[in-house]
């Protein structure tokens, strides 16, 4: 599937899930039987970990349609990106959405500072450019959109895998931004 139909389907998809008319389909043991030789996701989603943001739900989508990883803040870690290269270099998936949410608890403890301890400490600084790309008075939803916008562009500096297949126009690369209270996704 190519990627502009990949971007069309989860717009339609959302579309639905702001409705209220999810179709539900793709998700019984019939599916699940025919996923057991393998899987070609039409679409990976870089989102973040919190539990009011579901992207198979979000795009009304089944088993097998989206490569979702999860991580708080949508960061482009090293194991996120990982996970992406193999979407992308083994299974063939065109399209990549990084996808930001209203309110993101990880982007208001960045913003705030402190000492998170070790671990959270190092998946917070990997904010820290949006929280300067966005500005010193800038609110905790613009430095979400302005993550989402900076871990897009990060994903081609700092993977070969994926800056070869965006530059080859095999992969296209879109930040998106989950508004809470709709459930409607906005392209950025």
């Amino acid at each position: 599937m190519k990627a502009k139909d990949a971007l069309q389907r989860l717009q339609d998809g959302n579309k639905r899930f702001v409705s209220d008319k999810l179709d539900g389909k793709l998700n019984n043991s019939e599916r699940r039987n025919a996923l057991t030789g393998g899987q070609s996701p039409y679409a990976i989603i870089l989102s973040c970990a919190d539990s009011r943001v579901v992207p198979e739900l979000a795009f009304d989508t089944g088993l097998g349609e989206i490569f979702v990883v999860r991580v708080a803040g949508n960061v482009a870690n090293t194991e996120s990106i990982a996970s992406i290269e193999y979407a992308v270099a083994h299974l063939g998936t065109k399209l990549i959405m990084v996808l930001g949410h209203e309110s993101c608890g990880a982007v208001a403890a960045a913003i705030a500072g402190g000492d998170n301890g070790n671990n959270l400490n190092l998946l917070l600084a990997q904010i820290n450019p949006a929280i300067e790309l966005a500005g010193e008075k800038a609110t905790i939803n613009t430095v979400v959109r302005k993550n989402a916008e900076f871990v897009a562009y990060e994903l081609t500096v700092r993977s070969s895998i994926i800056a070869d297949a965006a530059n080859n126009k095999e992969l296209e690369i879109v930040s998106a931004y989950y508004n809470l209270d709709s459930g409607k996704v906005d392209l950025l």
